[in-house]
C-alpha cells in the first residue's frame, strides 16, 4: 500500500455574487388572454395569484437562447468574459434534451470551453441549489468563477385548459456569476426535500408512457394547489428563518426578501411568518412576469436592483421551493 497522501485543493475563504443578469419572454400575455380556456377572469386570477401579466417566449426561442442572453448580461455586470468562467451550472426542467446537458452547449456559446458544465433538475429551487454549489466550488478551490443560470420555457409544457398551474407560468432566464470574495458574500445554504409529496407538482405522464399509448400526447404540468399553498406558506418560512440564523443575521439586517415567485398570497403569508420589517424590499416580480420556476429568483433580484429598491452590498434572503418537493435558502450580499 502506498504511503502517498492525496493533496487537497484549497480556495478563498469566501465567495459572493459578482453580477446578475436576466431576460424575460418577449411576449406579454394578459389575464384576459388566458382566462377564457379556464373559464375564469382577470379579477379571479389577480385575487388568487397576484398576477396581472406573464411573459412568454416566441415559438423559435429556446431555453438555450434565454440562458445565453441572461448569461451575457451577468458577465457584463461582473466585468468578465466567457473565458473567465471555470464552471457552468444550468438549472432547468424545460430543456428538451436529456443529453447533452444545456450547460455544455451554453459554455460553448459563451466561449467558456473547457469549463466544467452540468445541469440541475430542482425546479423552482434550482437557482438556489446552483448558488449553493457555486459557493462550494469557489471556496474549495475547484473553480474561481462559476456561472449559475436558472432558465425555463414553461409555455412549452402548459395545457391552456388547466386551472391548476398553467395560467401562472411564464418564460425567462436569470444568471449570476459567483467568484472569490475577501468577505462573506453567501451564507450557509439550508436545503432539503420531501419526496413523499412528489405528486403535488408533476407532469401528467412520463415520456415513456407514450410508447404504450401515443394518444396521451405531450406531457403538461399539474399541481395540487391547496397542498402546495399550505406547504410553501407555512413550512418554507421556518426554512428561510433558519437560513438567516445560520448566516448570523436578523430580519432587521435584511435589505431584500426574494422568494420564488410562485404566488403573491404565498409571498404575503411568508412575510407574516417571518415578521419581516416594513423596511425590507419584497420581490413581487410575479405580478408582471408570472411564475418562471428556476428563473424567478434571479429575475426578481435583478428587478429590485434595477429599480433601486436595494443596492450593492445589501443583504438579501432568497428561498426557492417547488416540484420534488425541494427547497433551498441562503442569505447573500447583493452585487
Amino acid at each position: 500500500m502506498s504511503g502517498a497522501t492525496i493533496r487537497q485543493a484549497t480556495g478563498p475563504a469566501y465567495s459572493r455574487i459578482l453580477g446578475i443578469g436576466g431576460v424575460r419572454g418577449e411576449n406579454v400575455v394578459t389575464n384576459d388572454d388566458v382566462a377564457g380556456p379556464i373559464d375564469s377572469s382577470d379579477e379571479w386570477i389577480r385575487q388568487r395569484t397576484g398576477i396581472v401579466t406573464r411573459r412568454r417566449a416566441g415559438a423559435q426561442t429556446t431555453v438555450l437562447d434565454l440562458s445565453e442572453a441572461a448569461a451575457r448580461k451577468a458577465l457584463d455586470a461582473a466585468g468578465l468574459s466567457g473565458d473567465d468562467i471555470d464552471a457552468v451550472i444550468v438549472s432547468t426542467v424545460t430543456y428538451f434534451h436529456q443529453t447533452p446537458a444545456a450547460a455544455a452547449v451554453l459554455a460553448d456559446r459563451l466561449g467558456a470551453t473547457p469549463a466544467a458544465a452540468f445541469d440541475v433538475s430542482a425546479a423552482c429551487a434550482g437557482y438556489t441549489y446552483g448558488i449553493a454549489q457555486a459557493d462550494a466550488l469557489v471556496r474549495s478551490g475547484t473553480a474561481r468563477h462559476v456561472l449559475v443560470v436558472g432558465a425555463e420555457k414553461m409555455s412549452d409544457f402548459i395545457d391552456p385548459t388547466d386551472r391548476s398551474i398553467s395560467f401562472l407560468l411564464g418564460d425567462g432566464a436569470g444568471a449570476a456569476i459567483v467568484g472569490p470574495s475577501d468577505t462573506p458574500g453567501i451564507g450557509p445554504t439550508v436545503w432539503g426535500s420531501d419526496g413523499g409529496k412528489a405528486q403535488a407538482i408533476r407532469q401528467t405522464h412520463a415520456w415513456s408512457d407514450l410508447r404504450e399509448d401515443p394518444e396521451l400526447g405531450w406531457p403538461t404540468l399539474r399541481q395540487d394547489g391547496q397542498t402546495v399553498f399550505k406547504w410553501a406558506s407555512f413550512q418554507m418560512a421556518p426554512i428561510a428563518a433558519k437560513a438567516m440564523a445560520e448566516a448570523g443575521v436578523s430580519p432587521g439586517d435584511i435589505g431584500a426578501f426574494v422568494p420564488h415567485q410562485a404566488n403573491m398570497r404565498i409571498i404575503d403569508q411568508m412575510i407574516k411568518q417571518l415578521a419581516l420589517p416594513d423596511s425590507v424590499a419584497v420581490a413581487r416580480d410575479i405580478a408582471e412576469t408570472g411564475n418562471t420556476s428556476a428563473a424567478s429568483i434571479p429575475l426578481a433580484t435583478e428587478r429590485l436592483l434595477a429599480e433601486g429598491q436595494v443596492g450593492s452590498g445589501d443583504l438579501a434572503l432568497q428561498i426557492g421551493f417547488g416540484a420534488g418537493l425541494v427547497y433551498a435558502a441562503q442569505v447573500i450580499v447583493l452585487p
